[in-house]
């Protein structure tokens, strides 16, 4: 046996247990009806954030040619920091080449060995990756529990705590308890980071996202991080708090400090897609009432997000359905471990704002034809 012989046993397994993965490409002009991605607000192809990103190309070149430190900062970067911060409420911001990026670099930076970081047990894997490289002691938290959180700060024997968490979960699409976690922060003494990649404009007045909407903006010891590649349809991340923590990251953070800097076109294409966002708020209003027809349509509980699970169970019922999605012309997502926990196996559909009426029509008959039949065959089983 060669020495990685054992690769072929692990993919053996893999397709044993349902969990194989496959790259599938989208064509530019295909006509599947898209209820998998993450453009909640129908910003990606919109004709004043692509002309946001031919500028920048034009203006900038096709890449950032440096890290941000050396050569890979330009004003345009610097001024969507600003932008940025202003919109959501916070001193300052601090852009990285990815959402993943971001909260490796914020959670390893304000961490470290000495410290107790405190993570929602259904955390995004990026601030699970980030706790792990923390080198600080790592503690789970019970799913939304603010008490558990408070248990577990006022046990410890660190004199620094942070406790980290999405503001809207991706798999679930439900809400952190951000008041209660944030109460709890000021009490024991810890900071909170809060993961806006769901909540940025879908939540909150004008979609500020959930931080603002709860009445934190710009709430000392309170971190967030967020992504352009989701609401703002675009690529990267950023990090948004006190020009203190601005500059401490900045200097500690291992991905900003050695990466990459995120690409002219990404910075265009975010800036215009934050005034669009600007001029037309009513957008954020639109994913909410998409997302409740849509989980109509699959016939589950709405969400407070744009986010809408279907769980299925185990995930060869999954990602049989999901393929039978495709084949009437409508992409879901579909989750199954590590994403999800074992039998929570999922198609998940996201809302968008650009959502049409026949669209949901169209959805919503090839979702009874997918899951009756899913259902159907559980029963036979």
């Amino acid at each position: 046996m060669t020495a990685l012989g054992w690769l072929d046993a692990d993919a053996h397994a893999r397709r044993e247990a349902g969990l194989e993965r496959v790259v599938l490409a989208r064509t530019a002009q295909e006509t599947v009806l898209d209820l998998a991605s993450n453009d909640y607000l129908g910003l990606c192809r919109h004709p004043a954030v692509v002309d946001g990103a031919c500028a920048a190309v034009r203006r900038w070149g096709g890449g950032s040619t440096g890290s941000r430190l050396v050569t890979g900062t330009t004003t345009a970067h610097e001024a969507l920091e600003v932008d940025l911060a202003e919109f959501v409420g916070a001193e300052s911001g601090l852009i990285f080449s990815s959402g993943y990026a971001a909260n490796l670099g914020v959670v390893t930076a304000l961490a470290g060995r000495g410290a107790l970081v405190i993570s929602d047990a259904a955390s995004h894997a990026s601030l699970i990756d980030a706790c792990r490289l923390s080198r600080a002691r790592v503690a789970v938290a019970r799913h939304c529990d603010s008490e558990h959180v408070d248990q577990l700060l006022r046990e410890r024997v660190e004199a620094r705590a942070l406790v980290v968490t999405d503001s809207v979960f991706s798999a679930d699409g439900d809400l952190a308890p951000l008041a209660a976690l944030y109460a709890v922060c000021r009490r024991r003494g810890a900071v909170l980071v809060v993961d806006e990649a769901h909540g940025l404009g879908v939540r909150g007045h004008g979609g500020r996202g959930a931080v603002h909407e709860a009445g934190l903006a710009g709430a000392p010891d309170l971190v967030i991080t967020a992504t352009l590649s989701k609401a703002l349809g675009s690529q990267g991340g950023i990090v948004l708090g006190p020009i203190s923590v601005r500059e401490h990251v900045l200097h500690r953070a291992r991905t900003f400090v050695f990466d990459t800097g995120l690409a002219p076109a990404s910075v265009g294409a975010a800036s215009a897609a934050l005034e669009v966002l600007r001029a037309e708020p009513d957008r954020v209003g639109a994913i909410g009432r998409r997302s409740a027809q849509l989980a109509t349509a699959a016939g589950v509980a709405p969400t407070t997000s744009a986010v809408v699970p279907v769980i299925l169970g185990d995930a060869e019922t999954a990602v049989r359905a999901a393929g039978h999605c495709l084949d009437l012309g409508v992409r879901v997502g579909c989750f199954r471990p590590p994403s999800v926990p074992s039998n929570a196996s999922r198609l998940r559909l996201t809302a968008r704002a650009d959502l049409t009426d026949s669209e949901i029509d169209r959805a919503a008959v090839v979702l009874a034809e997918v899951l009756a039949t899913a259902t159907a065959t559980a029963t036979l089983r």
